[in-house]
């Protein structure tokens, strides 16, 4: 090896050697070791801090689950009780879990009683009975003196068939040779021959009631004819009897629906029906004066239009359903009600998610208790609209975020549809329902029907069904005596209306009622002219409408 190459390895060597006492420096590892722990740490407590929200939500899921579970199994065991509930006749009427102080049934004592009822006295006696007084004392068997004596009536029932024979004369005219008979008043038919044997028009009206009105099935109706008063009538025959007052009544039908299409304000509402084991609808309209029901294949605007017409321009009042704000014309009243009792099944649904309709509830009820104070008196109409005023901005403050919860989500688009429609009731107070409570009232009593017998078997059926049921609850609402009417009906020769028909009476504007003025008489069936309707208070000066 030469003196140069040992040179080279030892300048290599030092400088090795050099390096690695520059490592060696203490100060500069301690530096980086510093360093190195530093950033240790902060990873650690990176970690840490993901660990916890992960702990977190953990915890959160778990209490999820748990609420999703208890919800399951309440949703379960409601499922199940509704359809054990099914399988029970008793399920319907039932109430569930009674409670374990109830109230007694029954009126309370004293002043809480109410007002004392008793039967009056009759206008008159048919059958005198003397009573024989005693004659001894029951106790010591002493003489007995009479002191005075008292009256006691007993209205009792005569269960038995009157039978009418009629002789009619048979006459022949002598010029034209054309037969001709006689006919009493008490007679419903000119049929004789085969037909002599006939039922008459009170049997047959109080068919028409049991079966219309009470809800009993033909047989039942039969039934209670034998047993009550010895008449015998299968139940094809009260059916047939049935379908001829019917038939004689649908003429004050369709003038009862010329009345609806005329009125100024109407209630509207619809139920399913079945009619040959095929769903179909049953719809009513209730006026201030008149019913009208008929049943139809479907549950559209063109069912809607057939009974009020397109062009029907007065207060509608309805439960929301969207086919009824295709009434152009009309000023529309949305059903409070429906809506506090969607409001009621949301918060029993869903506790969690219960302040957007607790709070959409009491909004309304407010508005309910609003009416209530106007038309008490306790406020002016001034401060009736400036109060409305202040619902719907509450309203508005609402309906302004964007809710979570779908069920709360679906609720706040029907509202902001309805929102126009909310509170008319208020802007024509004491002229507008807050609810089609109208109209619900006669979907029960028809849903009631419904459920004895199901519906109609035939298309003849329903007709008769719709006749029938406008008529008894049209003169229910005046205060008439339908078995007197149908009575009349069935002894009349020719065709004629029955005394239900409300007076024509023209449709003014809300706000320009003549309170001291005669109505004006309608002789034209020409639609009224359109009610205009203010969705704000906050516009011009708002029209006083008179309460009636």
């Amino acid at each position: 090896m030469t003196s140069g190459e040992k040179a080279g390895q030892k300048l290599e060597f030092r400088a090795k050697y050099c390096l690695f006492l520059k490592n060696l420096n203490p100060v500069r590892r301690m530096r980086e070791l510093m360093e190195e722990l530093g950033r240790t740490r902060r990873e650690r407590d990176q970690a840490r801090k993901q660990v916890e929200q992960l702990e977190d939500e953990k915890q959160r899921l778990h209490e999820k689950m748990d609420r999703l579970r208890e919800e399951n199994e309440r949703l379960r065991n409601e499922l199940e009780g509704a359809l054990r509930a099914a399988k029970r006749q008793a399920a319907p009427f039932s109430r569930g879990k009674p409670k374990n102080h109830p109230q007694p049934p029954g009126r309370k004592s004293g002043k809480a009683h109410g007002a004392h009822h008793q039967r009056p006295v009759p206008d008159h006696v048919d059958e005198e009975i003397q009573v024989n007084a005693p004659s001894q004392c029951p106790d010591c068997g002493g003489p007995l003196t009479v002191e005075r004596v008292e009256s006691q009536y007993q209205e009792e029932i005569v269960r038995r068939t009157w039978v009418r024979r009629f002789h009619i004369p048979i006459c022949r005219c002598n010029q034209c040779q054309k037969r001709v008979q006689g006919r009493h008043p008490l007679q419903t038919s000119d049929a004789i021959g085969a037909a002599a044997v006939q039922v008459g028009p009170e049997a047959i009206t109080l068919g028409v009631l049991m079966n219309k009105a009470q809800g009993l099935p033909h047989a039942d109706a039969a039934a209670i004819l034998q047993q009550g008063f010895g008449l015998t009538m299968s139940p094809s025959g009260i059916c047939r009897a049935i379908q001829r007052v019917a038939r004689k009544a649908e003429a004050t039908w369709h003038a009862l629906r010329d009345a609806a299409r005329r009125s100024t304000l109407a209630h509207m509402d619809e139920t399913g029906w079945k009619v040959d084991a095929q769903l179909r609808w049953l719809w009513g309209v209730v006026t201030q004066q008149i019913t009208y029901c008929e049943i139809l294949p479907g549950r559209g605007f063109a069912e809607a239009e057939t009974i009020l017409g397109a062009d029907y321009a007065g207060w509608l009042i309805h439960d929301g359903l969207q086919l009824y704000y295709k009434f152009l014309k009309a000023a529309h009243q949305s059903c409070a009600w429906h809506l506090i009792a969607r409001c009621r099944r949301m918060i029993a649904a869903s506790p969690p998610t219960a302040s957007f309709p607790l709070a959409v509830k009491q909004l309304l009820e407010q508005a309910l208790a609003l009416r209530d104070r106007y038309l008490a008196q306790k406020i002016s109409l001034h401060g009736l609209w400036t109060a409305t005023g202040r619902l719907e901005a509450k309203l508005d403050r609402l309906l302004e975020p964007t809710q979570r919860d779908a069920a709360n989500q679906r609720l706040a688009k029907h509202l902001r549809h309805e929102r126009p429609y909310l509170f008319t009731f208020l802007y024509c107070p004491g002229l507008v329902d807050a609810t089609n409570n109208v109209a619900e009232r006669v979907m029960r009593i028809l849903v009631m029907i419904r459920k004895n017998w199901g519906g109609n078997r035939t298309g003849k059926g329903a007709r008769t069904q719709a006749v029938l049921t406008s008529i008894l609850c049209t003169a229910k609402q005046q205060d008439k005596d339908a078995f007197a009417l149908l009575v009349d009906l069935l002894r009349s020769a020719e065709p004629k209306l029955l005394d239900l028909l409300p007076k024509e009476v023209a449709m003014t504007q809300p706000g320009n009622q003549r309170s001291a003025e005669a109505p004006e008489i309608r002789n034209t069936f020409d639609p009224p002219m359109p009610i205009p309707f203010l969705p704000s208070v906050q516009s011009a000066t708002p029209p006083i409408f008179n309460s009636p």
